[in-house]
Formats: C-alpha cells, sequence, structure tokens
C-alpha cells in the first residue's frame, strides 16, 4: 500500500513540536529532525518525525552500502536512520580497535509506520494505513514533556590537557613529514554512570543550542541528542550539495560591539581561511567521483554564519550527479566528510584511529532520511550528547582541525568552546574534567 499524507492545522506551531517529540517517544525508535526554524541555504524541511519502524537495516562496515541499496530498493519509501563514522573500513582497507561504549551500529535504517511533516500551518501526517487523524488527534492531544529535576554529572575526559597539546604535537610532525596536510583530531569526554531521561536532555540542549541539523534519535536503549549546525549532504533530483564548516570564532553575548570583532575576526583569519578551502577541495573532488564533469562547482566560499555559542565558517559546494551514480554511490564516494577527517583522506583516518582513545561510531557520522523520490537530507553528528541507557554510558566528543600552523592551545580551547552547551546542560564545569 502507498504512504499518504493528510494535513490538519496548526496553531501553536511550538506547542505542537513539543507534542510531537513527546508522542513519538512511546515507540522504541524514532528520529526527531528539526532546523529550529533556521533560513541556512538550500533550506528544506522544518522538522520531521519518523516514528515506529515497519522494516529495519542493520549492517556492518563491509557491505552496508550494498545492504543499503537493496533496502531502498525494496521498499521504495521513505527510510530514516544514520551512518557511523566506521562505515569507513568497507569503504577504504581500514579497522578500528578503539572502545567502543556506546554500540550503536555501523548503519542502521528503517522504514517508518509514521511520518510527521511540521510547517509554520500545517502538520502533515504520513501513513500507509487509513487512520491519520486519529495520529493527528493523538499528538494535539500528547502531554508536554514533564520538567526533569537539574542534572550534575561529573564528566571525564580521555585526554588531559597536557595530554592533548602533545598529541596535536605529535600531529604536527606528521604534517611536517608530508604524510597529511590537515587532520580533525577529537576527544571524547564521558560518565560511565548516568543516569538521564534522554528527550528532558535533548530539549534542555534545543533550548541552549538551538541549531538547524538538531536530533533526537532513539534506537530502542541507545540516543543520539544532537545540536549539529552542520549538513552532510543533501540531494534533490540531480542536484547535490554539501556544506562543510570549518572554522569557529566564539559568540560574545554580553557586548555587540566585541560580537561583530569576533565575526570580524574570524572572516578575516587566514588560519581558518585555509583550513576551510583544504576541506572544500577534498569534498568538490569526492563529488567529481558520481557528478557529470564540470558540474562541480563552489556556490558559496568562507561563508559566516551565526549560531548560539559561536560563528562558523560554511562553504557550500554543489554538483549534477550522473544517471549512472545510485545513492550508495553518492555515500560511498563523500563519506566520511571531509570536515571530519581532514586531507588526504585514507591517511589522516588511519593516523585518527592511532592517536584517538575511542572509537568514533556515531560520532562524525550522519543521521538523516532518505525520500521515495531519492532524495536526501543528512547532517554531520557533531556537538551531540550520545547515550546507552542499559549500561549508563554517556558520551561526547568534540574536535578541531590541526595543521602546522596550528596552536595546541588554542586548539584545545576550541574544543571546550564547542562543548559550552553540552557543558552547561549537564552542569559540569571544566573543572570536572578529569584526565
Amino acid at each position: 500500500m502507498k504512504r499518504t499524507f493528510c494535513s490538519f492545522p496548526v496553531h501553536d506551531f511550538l506547542q505542537v513540536k513539543e507534542q510531537m517529540l513527546s508522542w513519538a517517544n512511546q515507540f522504541s525508535i524514532c528520529c526527531f529532525l528539526d532546523d529550529h526554524q533556521y533560513r541556512l541555504p538550500e533550506h528544506s524541511f522544518e522538522c520531521i518525525l519518523a516514528a515506529n519502524a515497519q522494516s529495519i537495516l542493520r549492517a556492518g562496515p563491509h557491505n552496508a552500502f550494498e545492504l543499503l541499496q537493496i533496502f531502498i530498493d525494496q521498499h521504495n519509501d521513505w527510510c530514516f536512520g544514520h551512518l557511523g563514522y566506521d562505515l569507513k573500513n568497507g569503504i577504504e582497507a581500514l579497522e578500528s580497535g578503539n572502545t567502543d561504549l556506546l554500540k550503536f551500529d555501523d548503519l542502521f535504517f528503517f522504514v517508518p509506520e509514521f511520518i510527521l511533516i511540521l510547517r509554520d500551518t500545517e502538520l502533515l501526517v504520513g501513513m500507509k494505513a487509513p487512520g491519520h487523524e486519529t495520529i493527528a488527534n493523538a499528538v494535539f492531544n500528547a502531554p508536554p514533556i514533564p520538567r526533569g529535576a537539574g542534572l550534575h554529572i561529573e564528566i571525564k575526559s580521555r585526554f588531559s590537557r597536557p595530554d592533548y597539546i602533545n598529541t596535536v604535537h605529535k600531529l604536527q610532525q606528521h604534517i611536517l613529514r608530508g604524510d597529511c596536510y590537515e587532520i580533525n583530531f577529537c576527544q571524547e569526554f564521558y560518565h560511565e554512570n548516568a543516569v538521564i531521561d534522554p528527550l528532558q536532555v535533548y530539549r534542555s540542549l534545543s533550548n541552549e543550542s538551538p541549531n538547524p541539523f538538531s536530533c533526537y534519535y532513539k534506537l530502542e536503549d541507545k540516543y543520539l541528542l544532537c545540536a549539529s549546525p552542520e549538513r552532510y549532504l543533501r540531494k534533490t533530483g540531480n542536484k547535490v550539495i554539501s556544506q562543510p564548516i570549518k572554522g569557529t570564532m566564539h559568540r560574545n553575548g554580553s557586548n555587540a560591539g566585541a560580537d561583530i570583532l569576533n565575526k570580524d575576526a574570524l572572516r578575516q583569519s587566514a588560519k581558518e581561511r585555509s583550513e576551510n578551502i583544504m576541506i572544500v577541495d577534498l569534498v568538490r573532488n569526492d563529488l567529481a567521483k558520481v557528478c557529470i564533469e564540470g558540474s562541480v562547482k563552489v556556490d558559496e566560499l568562507t561563508g559566516i554564519y551565526a549560531f548560539p555559542q559561536v560563528y562558523q565558517m560554511i562553504s557550500t559546494i554543489s554538483g549534477e550527479i550522473h544517471n549512472q551514480a545510485s545513492l550508495t554511490d553518492l555515500f560511498k564516494a563523500t563519506f566520511p566528510m571531509g570536515s571530519m577527517t581532514g586531507a588526504p583522506k585514507k591517511r589522516v583516518m588511519q593516523l585518527i584511529e592511532q592517536y584517538e582513545r575511542t572509537r568514533r561510531g556515531l560520532f562524525s557520522g550522519s543521521v538523516g532520511y532518505i525520500s521515495p523520490e531519492r532524495n536526501i537530507d543528512f547532517n554531520v553528528v557533531i556537538r551531540s550528547i550520545l547515550y546507552n541507557a542499559s549500561n549508563r554510558y554517556l558520551s561526547f566528543q568534540t574536535g578541531s582541525a590541526i595543521t602546522y600552523y596550528s596552536n595546541a592551545e588554542a586548539e584545545y580551547e576550541e574544543c571546550i568552546l564547542k562543548a559550552a552547551a553540552i557543558k552547561k546542560v549537564l552542569n559540569s564545569d571544566i573543572q570536572h574534567f578529569i584526565g
């Protein structure tokens, strides 16, 4: 049976958005994608929810994309899910041996029973069976998300500050030897016995740091609470775009003049621009593998965009996919995204495995959807809390781009800046980061 959508009027947008989350959380699997009313280039859905899996695909790295293509073709319906960072092992001859206590699948996709799309004045309910009005009424009558008690979770780090700085210096020696040009180096912060209500924490994170590629993603006992500002890929028809972020500057919310100076400093930073441009070149090369010759172009180079805690430097690269390339060819050509690896991609992924102390898993992977028309929109999983409720393991990671000219102390501070919203939500000060 084909999925159909019915429209229902919305009178209080923010209330209905919270009710959608509250209603969806009853299911063991759901995916809520929210752009928080940003109007970035190539804007798509305001927010979209998929709930209750009717069909599921789980896969390891070595045949994941082949199985995904079969799954897409078999169902010819909306699919939601994620690509884990360690899919790299099936794309290149690589391995992952670091600790993974979160246990997300390398690849997971599902066909939902219910799809809800919220726009400014309407709620679209998509189902294969009848009963659209019943589901709409259930959403409109869902209770608000309960207010929880304040958290105070002491966070440990896999790196002490001196360890991190020493590692950056080692990476710079690799750059000096010509092993690579730029490497995205990340560190994990974690708690081993965390008891949280993921839905309440996600709402707090969204209130503190509303970002255009946010996500509440529930896979049975595992949760992603994501406040990402970055898009990995969007495909509409034959057009595909990627919007890598490289370049960060803190906001000064208490002083408008200083805030403008910070924005200008990011715009004029030769270091940040060079980092961004290196990744733009990598993305152009990746897209060229599956796009019509001559169609790949840079629509915007090093644009500056404001987010709650930071300014970010974002570039937009686009191309036209040639007819022989499948959707999974596109993923294999571009994943993992260059902004989370560096250049050249294979060598830096080897160095990431060597010097980082935790397997990335879903972090620096991607969550999104595939439509029946084979259109897609996927984020980059950064600025995110990951949580395994069964073993009570809570984790978040932050990183920065290391070049030969990087200042190791400044890169460490950038990692802490990127964790600011998460620290505030978990009520964890920097002195609790224990090496």
